[in-house]
């Protein structure tokens, strides 16, 4: 019995950063200056945004790939047009988690759960 306690609390121990961040659902984002900017909604391999200004040509559908601290945004309008390369799961006082969106060298929206 020992045995199998200990084999699952070792297999828990090195699963646990697979179990540990979820990105999924629907973030709602804001810029540097804290006004909106649109919403997230991740689900699977894909996600969606909708910007809150009419036009906007990060508005659309891409793939993403999941890492144990966020996604990278592999394809679609937030790539192509926003220059958006990942979304970092960092802790927010406030929600537990928010997801930071990050070109290659600065963060330029921050989403939040909705």
């Amino acid at each position: 019995m020992r045995r199998i306690a200990l084999l699952a609390s070792f297999l828990a121990l090195f699963a646990a950063p697979a179990f540990g961040q979820d990105f999924t659902g629907n973030w709602a984002c804001r810029d540097a200056s804290a006004n909106k900017t649109g919403i997230l909604t991740i689900y699977g391999q894909v996600y969606g945004f909708a910007s809150s200004s009419a036009g906007n040509p990060t508005s659309g559908t891409g793939t993403i790939t999941g890492y144990q601290d966020g996604v990278g945004f592999n394809e679609g309008n937030l790539r192509t047009a926003g220059n958006i390369q990942a979304g970092r799961l960092i802790p927010d006082p406030n929600w537990g988690l928010a997801i930071q969106l990050e070109p290659a060298d600065t963060v330029v929206m921050l989403c939040t759960p909705r």
